[in-house]
């Protein structure tokens, strides 16, 4: 046999080996994706003879959120705050720092990830349009974040945007732009400037398993200021938690849960059960 005719052959072996085990791959996940709907079905039917309505459809689940260690990033506070005031000279204060630009505004960010923008009038206006602006702002931040949401006071409008991180929301790391009829006023909120690894840090409970520990947590901890008979939607993503005096803290698996009579945040490893808007 011709040394082209036996590499064809093991060319088309290792075709066939390789279409296989992508079938094999396959059949796998649709076979633990309808395991998981199955479970998932059998908590709803639980949980509905226990009086409480799940709604299966509204259900997202994510893939490889890990907790993360969160570091304070000074670069990356700096290119926040001049994206908005420009050149700034920087004060240490401590734990806060602060960014002035005498004509434009002052920024102060804390070590935990807190931070407050106090823009002068003019210096950004809704030319183009409110939301477009924010948009912009947020792009020139370099920050991720979930679409933003607008909401009208008597005579002020503020824009709310949650931060993400690998795609999935950090829920309580908000930020809010404030605005009063044409001028950005402040810019406030939460921002987790430097992520890495932590070691031995926990993942993501499955729906079901979730599911059931959040209505566990919410009657084992008599939480009286906490009643509903319905779950509208459950939500994959992270909660970030400061474990330091020095901006040292942790992003940690969690479910945003949302129910008739309110919102809150479950880490289902912990059993903990935060209110949320």
């Amino acid at each position: 046999m011709s040394i082209s005719k036996t590499k064809n052959i093991a060319i088309a072996l290792l075709v066939f080996i390789n279409v296989f085990l992508l079938a094999v791959i396959i059949i796998d996940n649709i076979a633990d994706a309808r395991d998981e709907r199955n479970s998932l079905e059998n908590t709803c039917a639980v949980m509905q003879a226990g009086g409480v309505g799940v709604d299966p459809e509204n259900i997202k689940a994510g893939t490889g959120l890990r907790t993360m260690r969160t570091v304070r990033g000074d670069e990356a506070e700096e290119a926040i705050a001049r994206a908005v005031l420009g050149d700034t000279e920087m004060t240490d204060q401590g734990v806060i720092y602060l960014y002035e630009n005498p004509h434009n505004g002052t920024a102060l960010f804390a070590s935990a990830g807190d931070f407050e923008i106090t823009l002068n009038r003019g210096v950004v206006t809704a030319g183009d349009g409110k939301l477009r602006e924010v948009q912009r702002i947020l792009r020139d931040m370099a920050i991720e974040t979930s679409s933003v949401e607008s909401i009208h006071g008597n005579e002020s409008e503020t824009f709310i945007a949650v931060c993400r991180y690998s795609e999935y929301e950090i829920f309580n790391c908000i930020i809010e732009f404030i605005w009063d009829e044409n001028d950005l006023q402040t810019i406030k909120g939460r921002y987790v400037t430097g992520f890495e690894i932590a070691e031995g840090g926990t993942g993501l409970s499955s729906v079901s398993t979730a599911l059931l520990a959040f209505l566990a947590a919410v009657k084992n901890e008599n939480r009286d200021d906490i009643s509903f008979s319905y779950i509208y939607s459950m939500e994959s993503g992270y909660q970030h938690r400061v474990v330091g005096a020095f901006g040292e803290g942790e992003i940690i698996p969690s479910w945003l849960v949302f129910t008739d009579t309110g919102r809150y945040i479950f880490d289902s490893a912990t059993g903990e059960i935060q209110s949320f808007g």
